[in-house]
C-alpha cells in the first residue's frame, strides 16, 4: 500500500526533507504543511541582502515554486498544525481536516524570544523571521532615522549592520560584555565590536531593556542602568526558542527541543524531528546539541528523510555556518560550549585569522574571519578527536589538511 510522509514545516528542513523522500526514490505520498504562505526559502538573507534591497523574494526559495507539484509533493501552504496525534497517526490543523500519516517529520523550527516589559506592544517594535518582518524594518530604515537594537547575536549584529548600510543611526542593547559572546566568545567579540564602531554604531553592554516609551508608537527605549536612547524603531533579536507544542500532548520526550538520537528519530517511533526544533545527539561531540544554523537545517532534514525511507544514515555533521557583516566573512566549524585555549593563527587587529577553541588539546571548534577556506580545511581536525599541537595550529606554513593526518604536528 502507498505510504502517506507527513512533513510538518515549510522551511529549510521541510523543504530539504521533501527532496530528499523523492531523490531517495520515495514514491509514497509526500504532504508538507506551513504556516506561511510561501514555499520553503532560505533565511540568512532576511538580515543581509533581503532587507537591504539587494535580493528578491524568489532569489531565497529552496527551490523554484513549481519543483513540488512537479515532483508530487502536496503543499499545504498557510496551514497551521495544532498537533500530532501519535496514536491515531494525524496531524491535526488548525483550518481543516487532520492529515493521516505513516511517518511525520516534525520540522517546526522556532519562534522569536518576545520582551514581556512595559511597551513591549507599541508600533515600531519589531523583529525578523519573515519576509513580511523584513519588509517592515526595510518600510522603517530610511537614511537619517534612529533604531534601537535589542541584543547582539548573530541576527542582532547583521540587522545592525544593514541598517548602518541604508543609513539608519544605530544604537545596540546587549546583556553580555560583547557582541557574539555565547558562540565565539570575548577574543572574536571585541574584534567585531571594533568592527561595528568603525561603521557607527553604539554599544551598550552588559545592559537589557527594562520598558519602551512612546504614545502612538515607540519613541524610547530604557534600560536598566537608567539610559534612555530616543529611537524611531526597535528590532528585537534575542534568538529563538524551539516550536514544540505540536507534541505537547504525546509520548514525544522534550528537552531544549525535541529529543532525537543520531538517526533523527524520537522517542515514539514513525515519528521524526530535525532542524531549529531537534535537540540531537551528536556522535562526534557525544553530546545533545541543538543548532540554529541554514546548514544544518538543510543537512538534518536530508538525513531524517533518508531514515524515515529506511536508509540508516548516521548524522555526524561538524556543523558549519557563516556571517556576513560589512566587508567581513565569519565562518565557524565545530562546536563548542567551553574551552581552555584560543589559537589563533593570522591577525586579529588586522582582522584577518582563524581561531581554534582547543580543550584538551583538542580542537572542538574553528572560527575565522575573511578566512573561510582554512575554517573549511580544519574541519578535518575537529572531526579527528585527536590532541593538535598548538604551536603547529599557529603556523601559516603547516597545511591544516595535513595536520588532520598527523595531528601531533
Amino acid at each position: 500500500m502507498t505510504e502517506t510522509f507527513v512533513i510538518v514545516g515549510a522551511n529549510s528542513t521541510g523543504g530539504a526533507a521533501a527532496a530528499t523522500l523523492r531523490t531517495e526514490g520515495f514514491e509514497g505520498d509526500v504532504i508538507v504543511v506551513g504556516a506561511e504562505q510561501h514555499p520553503p526559502y532560505e533565511r540568512p538573507p532576511l538580515s543581509k541582502e533581503y532587507l537591504r534591497g539587494e535580493a528578491t523574494a524568489d532569489s531565497t526559495l529552496l527551490r523554484p515554486a513549481a519543483w513540488y507539484s512537479d515532483n508530487g509533493v502536496d503543499m499545504r501552504l498557510g496551514s497551521r498544525a495544532v498537533s500530532v496525534d501519535v496514536g491515531r497517526r494525524i496531524v491535526r490543523l488548525e483550518d481543516r481536516d487532520g492529515v493521516p500519516f505513516d511517518k511525520v517529520l516534525i520540522a517546526t523550527g522556532g519562534r522569536n524570544r518576545r520582551l514581556s516589559v512595559p511597551g513591549h506592544d507599541l508600533p515600531g517594535i519589531l523583529d525578523l523571521r519573515t519576509f513580511e518582518d523584513a519588509d517592515r524594518i526595510r518600510r522603517e530604515a530610511r537614511p537619517g532615522r534612529r533604531a534601537v537594537v535589542v541584543g547582539a547575536g548573530f541576527i542582532g549584529c547583521e540587522v545592525a549592520a544593514s541598517l548602518r548600510q541604508l543609513g539608519v543611526e544605530v544604537e545596540v542593547v546587549e546583556i553580555f560584555e560583547v557582541p557574539l559572546f555565547r558562540v565565539v566568545g570575548r577574543d572574536v567579540g571585541m574584534v567585531y565590536e571594533s568592527i561595528h564602531r568603525d561603521h557607527g554604531v553604539r554599544f551598550h553592554f552588559t545592559d537589557d531593556v527594562i520598558r519602551f516609551e512612546g504614545h502612538d508608537r515607540v519613541e524610547a527605549v530604557v534600560t536598566g542602568k537608567g539610559v534612555r536612547i530616543e529611537c524611531d524603531f526597535v528590532v528585537v533579536g534575542i534568538g529563538i526558542e524551539p516550536a514544540t507544542e505540536v507534541i505537547d500532548e504525546t509520548r514525544v520526550a522534550v528537552e531544549n527541543g525535541i529529543v532525537v538520537d543520531q538517526f533523527c528519530q524520537t522517542t515514539v517511533p514513525g515519528v521524526f524531528a530535525a532542524g531549529d526544533v531537534a535537540n540531537h545527539y551528536h556522535p562526534l561531540f557525544d553530546r545533545r546539541i541543538r543548532v540554529e544554523h541554514w546548514d544544518n537545517a538543510l543537512k538534518h532534514g536530508a538525513a531524517a528523510a533518508k531514515n524515515m525511507v529506511g536508509i540508516r544514515t548516521e548524522y555526524a555533521d561538524p556543523h558549519w555556518f557563516w556571517s556576513d557583516q560589512y566587508e567581513y566573512n565569519l565562518q565557524y566549524a565545530g562546536f563548542s560550549a567551553d574551552w581552555d585555549e584560543f589559537v589563533v593563527r593570522g591577525s586579529m587587529d588586522e582582522r584577518n585569522f582563524v581561531g581554534f577553541y582547543r580543550k584538551d588539546g583538542v580542537v572542538q571548534a574553528a572560527v575565522g574571519v575573511n578566512r573561510g577556506r582554512d575554517v573549511r580545511r580544519a574541519m578535518a581536525l575537529i572531526k579527528s578527536r585527536q590532541v593538535v599541537d598548538a604551536k603547529a595550529l599557529r603556523d601559516e606554513d603547516v597545511d591544516l589538511r595535513k595536520m588532520a593526518e598527523s595531528p601531533a604536528g
